[in-house]
């Protein structure tokens, strides 16, 4: 194991910085559902429209 599995790109970190980083990725690792499930719970249509796409004027009364 020559390589290091974690390397600091920026700065200077001690070993007991990269260990505490490391059992936090491993905590956070751990904690995830083995099953992952969708989580997508947004809009099927974006809830934007394009200006371009609008007619130019719209009622004040509308709604839309």
């Amino acid at each position: 194991m020559d390589t290091p599995d974690i390397r600091v790109e920026k700065g200077h970190a001690e070993p007991e910085e990269v260990a505490a980083i490391t059992a936090i990725l491993l905590a956070r690792a751990a904690a995830r559902p083995a099953d992952p499930t969708p989580t997508h719970r947004g809009r099927a249509k974006a809830g934007w429209r394009r200006l371009e796409r609008e007619p130019g004027f719209r009622a004040p009364h509308s709604w839309r």
